[in-house]
């Protein structure tokens, strides 16, 4: 087994181990209204960088990443954002560190087809 293989093997058990791992519980649900249940990374942070100024400002910033393979072995493709406003989005749903649930929608997807992994920004979403 090469390198390549081996990183994504490990990949897939840091991101979806919830035991021992850093995975996190996270709810998927594409345009068609499936929804799948994978484990993954959720961040969802107020502080950010203005680009022009360099100043930390106030803001929100969420996203996943997730494994390629687990939404794969779940019936589900990758999520990518939906620009027509009449097709409903990917939405996203996992709850922070103190159990408040949050939703969100899929405004960028970032697949990594070497490590097996996609990460994807999200902007809130009221369903």
């Amino acid at each position: 087994m090469g390198l390549r293989e081996l990183a994504q093997r490990h990949n897939r058990q840091i991101t979806t181990n919830q035991t021992t791992g850093f995975a996190w519980p996270i709810s998927i649900t594409d345009p068609d209204g499936t929804t799948v249940e994978v484990s993954g990374f959720g961040d969802d942070i107020s502080a950010l960088i203005d680009p022009e100024t360099g100043q930390a400002i106030s803001g929100r910033l969420a996203s996943i990443a997730v494994n390629i393979n687990e939404l794969a072995d779940k019936g589900l493709g990758l999520p990518v954002e939906i620009h027509d406003k009449k097709i409903k989005p990917w939405v996203v749903e996992f709850d922070d560190i103190n159990g408040n649930p949050h939703v969100f929608k899929v405004e960028k997807s970032n697949p990594d087809r070497a490590l097996g992994m996609v990460t994807c920004l999200l902007e809130f979403y009221e369903k």
